[in-house]
């Protein structure tokens, strides 16, 4: 029997969806009492914002392989 990996063809970029998820996470955390699951919320839409700021880094045409 063999695996099938499933594949999914994304219409959005790795930036869009990583400022969609961290946009909503950010509107969930101000509708919830202050706490562990806000702070939570508030720390997944960081690490998306961190992601979004990484590949822009990684794909900006300032970053040049070493000559």
């Amino acid at each position: 029997m063999t695996v099938h990996r499933r594949r999914v063809k994304q219409t959005l970029s790795l930036e869009e969806r990583l400022a969609e998820q961290a946009r909503l996470l950010r509107e969930e955390a101000e509708l919830l009492p202050h706490g562990p699951v806000r702070d939570a919320a508030l720390r997944r839409a960081e690490e998306a914002e961190s992601g979004l700021n990484m590949s822009e880094w990684l794909t900006s045409p300032g970053l040049q392989l070493p000559k």
